[in-house]
């Protein structure tokens, strides 16, 4: 399969393609609830980066659930989030004692995203396929570690969107790396169908596949966005949109667009690489804001 067989994510793509509008007399009910579930005791700051990149998306509420031992951090970074302070296992990863908790605030969550910081593969695994069937209404969005749950459950059978870059998805898959380099077209597409699930192959041409075969392309030269943290505020980016009413792939492209072109601005502003990822989120207001207008 040619690149040229997916349609590019460009200027053009968006402004024909408007997110769902603000409403001027809306409040934060109506831009949606985001539910990040992230983080532990290593990594907080996974938790910390998604969910502001959410805010910053423009989603009207904000809930974290992370780990008992990350809470206090988390709290402390978001004032502006509702924490949930989740039981969690020797290995890190959170138990499904911590269900009951959740499952109060699912009818009024659009977008539930999981994953970034998470610790115990076993743990996080069998938490993430408990929590699912509690989100039917939400769209989730899987990254990271949770995105292991698509080993043992082979098929979704719900709005699903995937985030991996090559090195997980050869994981995922059992393909090589270099393999899925040289045709993420090709394998995103398959997969996007094999899963039942929006799959975003990230990489520096990042493919966007639907599972009825739909296929967006966007590519960047943007070095310094491999960076640590970067994919969370991705993550965060498209959940948010996601919470403000985009279906999942165009959450997904919306998100990934914004992510590149907010790494842009940081490079012309501060040199190619060494910017960090929280200064990433903080520019996407603006550049939602001119791409709408």
């Amino acid at each position: 399969m040619k690149p040229g067989a997916a349609q590019p994510v460009d200027d053009a793509l968006l402004r024909a393609w408007p997110l769902p509008p603000v409403a001027q007399d809306g409040d934060k009910e109506s831009r949606g609830s985001v539910l990040v579930v992230a983080g532990s005791r290593e990594m907080p700051g996974a938790a910390v980066l998604a969910g502001t990149a959410a805010l910053r998306a423009g989603a009207g509420k904000l809930v974290i659930a992370t780990p008992q031992s990350a809470a206090p951090a988390v709290a402390a970074a978001v004032p502006e989030a509702r924490v949930i302070a989740l039981p969690e296992g020797s290995d890190g990863s959170p138990t499904v004692s911590g269900l009951a908790a959740l499952q109060e605030i699912a009818s009024a969550t659009e977008a539930l995203l999981v994953g970034p910081g998470m610790m115990g593969r076993a743990g996080t695994v069998e938490f993430v396929r408990a929590l699912l069937p509690l989100f039917r209404g939400a769209t989730v969005l899987l990254d990271a570690l949770a995105m292991d749950a698509v080993m043992p459950l082979g098929r979704f059978t719900q709005p699903v969107i995937l985030t991996p870059h090559c090195g997980e998805m050869a994981h995922l898959t059992g393909h090589e790396k270099e393999d899925l380099e040289e045709e993420p077209f090709q394998v995103a597409r398959r997969q996007a169908a094999a899963w039942n699930a929006v799959l975003t192959l990230k990489g520096a041409t990042t493919a966007i596949a639907t599972p009825d075969g739909r296929l967006w392309c966007h590519r960047s030269q943007a070095p310094g966005l491999g960076t640590s943290g970067s994919g969370d505020v991705l993550a965060g980016l498209i959940a948010g949109l996601a919470a403000r009413g985009a279906p999942p792939q165009q959450a997904a492209a919306w998100g990934v667009a914004l992510h590149a072109r907010a790494g842009a601005v940081l490079a012309q502003r501060q040199g190619r690489v060494g910017y960090l990822a929280r200064e990433l989120a903080a520019e996407v207001p603006a550049l939602l804001q001119a791409l709408e207008s």
